[in-house]
């Protein structure tokens, strides 16, 4: 379905001698291994190249390897932006216009087009995915450290494939394991390993969640809290992952204070009720059962949490009468 658009982008891969590969701010390992996949697959293909991969990083990801500095004086370079449906949340580009050609490679719902080529599948597990897909269309280098990054974007963003995993996910993932031997119960701790005070943080979550009369859990994760527990915004915020399958619980919130940009990060989730376009009205957005968005004030907190409610109340509503 994409070899056409693939090939093109292989062709200015190829024409390009500095690019540059970008995603959205508040890393997280999909974002994070499909940006340094591509980047390494496009450096063993093309050594003489410079390829930078850009934005702020997490010490909680530094295992998936070093992000790069964006040079000052760059020119007519080919930007790539993964995992980010519109531009405002991409990280680590102030000007979009010293780049001749830009690409986007994205598996959320369409949100605007601002790159000159655009593959958008929201069919596909993750970022990740996608660039497994092309890698191994274009014939571009894929060897074990490449496929492990790739490995652990598509088991996160999937949750261990608890989530948007469709057939096709678990024949590519299949693959990669057969091909490449992979540790997975090594890959795992990677990826899961954290320290007692996230788990002491986790636990103040649970004791301090919030239910509202339909099914939207919440806790507020105030900057306190967060020097409390000796933690960061991106752990805290991250933890909303922790809390699935509870019973009488359809929407559950992190919403967590962060005084370095004067905001308030909130990362949904939801087991039924649709959440992304809730989560569009307050600087976000996302898939329909994983979202993210970002407020500026307790008070709107408190609004965003009310919407919520209303979209839970809607789909009962919706799912007792499907029921009769």
């Amino acid at each position: 379905m994409w070899t056409e658009k693939y090939k093109t982008i292989y062709k200015l891969i190829e024409s390009f001698d500095t690019i540059v590969i970008a995603r959205h701010v508040g890393v997280d390992p999909d974002a994070m291994s499909s940006q340094l996949a591509l980047r390494d697959s496009i450096l063993k293909t093309f050594p003489n190249k410079t390829v930078l991969a850009v934005g702020s990083g997490s010490v909680k990801f530094t295992y998936l390897g070093k992000l790069d500095k964006l040079k000052d004086d760059i020119h007519d370079a080919l930007l790539f932006v993964l995992d980010t449906p519109d531009q405002k949340r991409v990280d680590g580009i102030s000007n979009f216009d010293v780049f001749a050609k830009k690409v986007k490679m994205d598996h959320h719902p369409f949100m605007e087009e601002f790159c000159d080529i655009e593959v958008i599948n929201d069919k596909s597990s993750s970022a990740s995915e996608i660039v497994l897909d092309f890698i191994k269309e274009t014939g571009l280098v894929l060897d074990t450290s490449i496929a492990e990054k790739l490995f652990i974007g598509l088991a996160s963003d999937t949750n261990r494939f608890m989530f948007n995993s469709s057939k096709d996910t678990f024949r590519k993932v299949a693959e990669l394991l057969e091909t490449y031997n992979l540790d997975i119960p090594s890959l795992y701790e990677k990826l899961y390993l954290r320290p007692i005070n996230e788990v002491r943080l986790q636990g103040y979550i649970g004791e301090n969640m919030v239910v509202t009369e339909h099914g939207v859990g919440y806790v507020k994760i105030t900057n306190d809290t967060i020097t409390k527990f000796q933690a960061d915004v991106s752990s805290a915020g991250n933890m909303v992952n922790n809390f699935n399958y509870i019973d009488g619980v359809y929407v559950w919130i992190t919403m967590t204070e962060d005084v370095k940009n004067n905001l308030i990060k909130a990362n949904i989730r939801s087991r039924g009720p649709i959440i992304n376009t809730v989560a569009e009205h307050y600087h976000g957005g996302g898939h329909k059962f994983a979202s993210g968005a970002r407020v500026f004030s307790w008070e709107e907190a408190d609004a965003l949490i009310r919407d919520l409610d209303t979209a839970s109340k809607e789909f009962l509503v919706h799912q007792r009468s499907d029921e009769e």
